[in-house]
């Protein structure tokens, strides 16, 4: 979703009109058809810009903007840094993109697959098969936006597993984004920006199988609504059954995802958006591999220490509509309202220890149940005019956001042990006692007022502040503390400058200073209201344009970040605040086309990330998850002409250092390179067969360490089939 979509959509032609009501029928049974899979087809993302609404204006290639569809594999502008639409070298703080059609050419199927190809961010953890994590610069996030929102601004992660069936592109934001998202990880902010409805008929569908048992069936299916001038629909679902390569005694992964999204636009000034996400996951409860003598053992990557009851529910539902309207050609007004709600429960066994020489695992029978709901509103301005000869876009909006109710329940018990070379399931359900509860409010009030400045000369300037003010409810009762503490006052101020210079044309160079604020949301073991986090990042850059259709971007930066909360050492299960911790980098990212038809994408890290301060762990130690250096290359070539038109080849390389596995570093993971590849056939410009080939050398690596007893290793050598169909 664009935060500014302009005045675009008042370019629809006559001639497209007429078009639109010849295709009504079509319409109608596409949309009818949406749930019956045998008469549905589908439209790639290089066709979905063609039929957009940006593009059908009779002539004239398609006009890229802020959270619409990408031509190839790069993108010029985001509106995730400044919440307007600006072009990407006009932004002086690290923006990456991926574009749907490297969701389509790679066939991701995870959000984390997708994020690979951003330089300084890993996969961080599932959370024992439950959400995505995040590494970002060094620093773990375990959560995200959605156009512009982000999600359970009262919990600590989202319920569930992303699905990308409708996502547009996938943008992150490097570094501290509080001054317009208020609360936030210092790493960066990941932003998933839907696709959007269009006026004129498309669809798509997608048939997977592929290794371990895994199927999928993902489309989406827009279309004007008759009727209703200006109103257009579209309808993204997805349905996948995942047994994975990890031994669950048969058991299986499944999710279903379903998202209707409106727009309408009753007249050339006024738009109204409305999107609903809703999410269904039933998983294992899977925590990987265990830890042992300095590093995790890969005789065996399917090597499962939990028992066949152990389960993880979860949903997640989500609601946005935004409304704008042009006062006048420069001056927009914008609503934006949001309401999330959802929760998960589980049962299952949990390792807690090594004994009698390591030969066993301790375990305890643990089960949780959460539930939250959360509403968001932002009111925004955004004024574009000329003062003193300078030329201004000024962005001022206030945000209340009210996360009325978090709350978690957690039961244990102890759990006979397990052999750790061969664990055998099959010991009992024990009674369980209680072992934490935590509750927790916040309510928030923001100010924010940004300004882009074009100095002249090559030079702007961006400018911009936030104040936060609210109160936070935070219980977390243990068996010895049922003391209810009185509602904590929050305040934060939260300033950014950036700097931009263009000498010449081809080449845009920045430096910038950022920061972040963040309430505690984590299970801190007998906290009584702990103090917010901060973090402040330093960071200059350049994107240069190698050729017209191909970027590459620069950053090195430094970030530091105060009050974090870690794991406890002490007290498992519960968190504990830590000092300081600090990272900085050099990073590059490529995207573009490189020759007709041959496309590229690619990013290189080299980070330092530590330990700085602090009196629970030692400073100077490496943080979790955090490479020293990592890399990925992906690129694809589409033959152009003879007998081999219609053929795509596609190749890349994920490349991933060294990495602790705590903040203790008791142990590492060692590096990996991960070799894929994909082959695609366009029958025509309706049906597109593929094959993609993950870790083609079967390599054996953990993918994503977490702590001692939470390793997820990566898959062995995988076959994926896709059979895509459009309309």
């Amino acid at each position: 979703m664009s935060w500014d979509s302009g005045r675009t959509r008042r370019s629809i032609s006559n001639d497209r009109k007429t078009r639109l009501s010849l295709r009504t029928a079509l319409t109608t049974s596409l949309i009818l058809g949406s749930t019956t899979l045998t008469n549905a087809q589908i439209t790639d993302s290089s066709d979905e810009v063609t039929l957009s609404e940006l593009s059908v204006t009779g002539t004239g290639p398609a006009v890229e903007r802020a959270g619409g569809p990408v031509v190839g594999y790069r993108a010029t502008r985001s509106a995730t840094a400044t919440r307007t639409d600006t072009p990407l070298r006009d932004t002086p703080q690290s923006v990456q993109v991926v574009p749907r059609d490297v969701l389509v050419d790679q066939q991701d199927i995870r959000l984390s697959d997708a994020l690979q190809n951003v330089s300084s961010v890993q996969p961080g953890g599932t959370i024992q098969g439950r959400s995505d994590t995040f590494i970002i610069r060094g620093f773990r996030t375990q959560t995200y936006a959605i156009d512009g929102v982000l999600l359970n601004q009262a919990g600590t992660f989202s319920t569930v597993t992303r699905d990308l069936a409708d996502v547009e592109r996938i943008e992150v934001l490097k570094g501290p984004a509080s001054v317009l998202y208020g609360r936030g990880d210092p790493g960066g902010l990941i932003n998933i920006v839907t696709r959007q409805p269009t006026l004129v008929p498309s669809g798509d569908i997608n048939l997977q199988g592929g290794s371990f048992g895994f199927r999928r069936v993902q489309g989406s299916v827009s279309s004007a609504i008759e009727g209703v001038d200006g109103l257009a629909a579209r309808l993204s679902f997805a349905g996948q059954s995942d047994p994975t390569f990890r031994n669950f005694y048969g058991r299986d992964n499944s999710r279903t995802f379903v998202a209707p999204a409106f727009t309408w636009n009753p007249s050339p000034d006024t738009r109204v958006t409305f999107l609903g996400e809703f999410t269904r996951l039933d998983s294992q409860y899977d925590e990987g591999l265990v830890a042992r003598n300095g590093g995790v053992p890969l005789d065996n990557i399917s090597r499962y220490y939990g028992e066949p009851f152990s389960r993880y529910n979860g949903t997640a539902n989500f609601g946005l509509l935004k409304v704008e309207h042009d006062l006048t050609e420069n001056i927009t007004l914008r609503e934006v309202l949001n309401a999330q709600w959802g929760g998960f429960n589980f049962l299952a066994t949990r390792a807690t220890g090594l004994a009698s020489r390591n030969t066993l695992v301790s375990r305890r029978e643990t089960a949780g149940y959460s539930t939250y709901a959360s509403v968001d509103s932002q009111t925004e301005i955004v004024a574009k005019f000329d003062l003193l000869g300078l030329r201004h876009t000024v962005l001022a909006g206030v945000e209340y956001s009210n996360g009325y109710r978090h709350s978690y329940t957690t039961q244990s018990t102890n759990y006979p042990s397990v052999s750790f070379l061969n664990p055998v399931p099959g010991s009992a359900i024990v009674g369980l006692q209680f072992q934490s509860d935590l509750k927790q409010k916040n309510e928030l009030n923001g100010l924010y007022v940004q300004d882009q400045i074009d100095l002249g000369l090559g030079l702007q300037l961006l400018v911009g502040v936030r104040y936060d003010t609210g109160t936070q409810y935070y219980f977390s009762r243990i068996p010895t503390s049922r003391t209810i503490p009185p509602d904590q006052q929050l305040s934060g101020t939260s300033p950014r400058v950036g700097l931009v210079y263009r000498p010449v044309e081809p080449l845009t160079l920045y430096a910038s200073y950022t920061t972040s604020f963040k309430p505690q949301t984590d299970n801190v073991y007998g906290a009584v209201n702990p103090h917010p986090e901060t973090g402040e990042q330093y960071e200059i850059g350049s994107r240069l344009d190698l050729n017209p259709d191909l970027t590459l971007s620069t950053a090195a930066f430094r970030i530091t970040r105060n009050n974090v909360s870690a794991p406890d050492p002490v007290n498992t299960g519960f968190s504990v605040i830590t000092g300081q911790q600090r990272s900085e980098g050099v990073e590059a990212d490529l995207a573009g086309q490189i020759l007709p038809g041959w496309k590229v994408i690619g990013a290189v890290s080299f980070l330092d990330a530590r330990i700085t301060r602090d009196t629970t762990y030692a400073v100077g130690n490496r943080l979790v998850g955090a490479p020293s250096f990592s890399g990925s290359l992906w690129s694809t070539y589409a033959f152009q002409e003879g007998f081999l038109r219609g053929w795509n080849v596609g190749a890349g390389i994920t490349y991933v250092g060294r990495r602790t596995g705590d903040l203790n570093n008791s142990y590492t993971v060692g590096g990996y390179a991960r070799l894929d590849a994909a082959v695609f056939y366009d029958f025509n410009e309706h049906a597109r067969f593929s094959i993609n080939l993950r870790n083609l050398t079967d390599r054996r690596y953990i993918e994503q360490p977490f702590n001692q007893f939470n390793n997820l290793p990566g898959a062995p050598f995988s076959v994926l089939a896709t059979i895509t169909a459009r309309l």
